[in-house]
């Protein structure tokens, strides 16, 4: 898997994280215990550092960058939907972030808050807990999401992390 360290910086991946050897993980990225990180995701801490807790998805082709000022931090138990774009913001523990979705500088989701797919978070944003974020740009549905919408996901991926580990292997060339 193509993990690089950018002058000094370098990445901080948990033993028991789950990286694909698709995925690409350049600089300051810090990826915690039982996270799982997908094909064709590029977690980018360049300018400034990208943080994943623990438990939590990063999933296949999503995009992840900051900024010299603002970090992009992802909580514990998070679910990070297909070909999500994540840019100098936090998306706090226990939150989704659903497929091809965008959250921009300054941005916030909090503890239990969803941004359903294709919404845009723009900047400065914040997305109260137990609320959805849906549209572009982003319009608030408080009080719509129970904790089981996100339990569910965070479960799914934490076990598909430790199968995959297991079991994948590349079988068009020989090894």
């Amino acid at each position: 898997m193509p993990i690089y360290a950018l002058g000094d910086r370098e990445p901080t991946i948990h033993a028991d994280a789950y990286v694909h050897p698709d995925a690409v993980i350049i600089g300051d990225v810090r990826i915690g215990a039982e996270s799982s990180v997908w094909p064709g995701a590029v977690l980018r801490g360049d300018d400034g550092y990208i943080e994943i807790g623990e438990r939590t998805s990063i999933q296949d082709g999503s995009v992840l960058h900051t900024t010299r000022d603002i970090p992009t931090v992802v909580g514990s138990d998070c679910v990070v939907g297909h070909i999500v774009h994540l840019e100098a913001c936090t998306i706090e523990d226990g939150s989704l972030v659903g497929s091809g979705s965008v959250v921009l500088h300054r941005a916030v989701v909090r503890s239990g808050a969803l941004v359903g797919a294709n919404a845009v978070v723009p900047n400065g944003m914040e997305v109260p807990s137990g609320a959805m974020a849906l549209g572009i740009p982003a319009k608030l549905r408080p009080d719509s999401v129970t904790p089981e919408m996100i339990q569910f996901g965070v479960a799914s991926y934490v076990a598909r992390g430790k199968w995959f580990a297991a079991d994948l292997r590349r079988i068009d060339r020989p090894t």
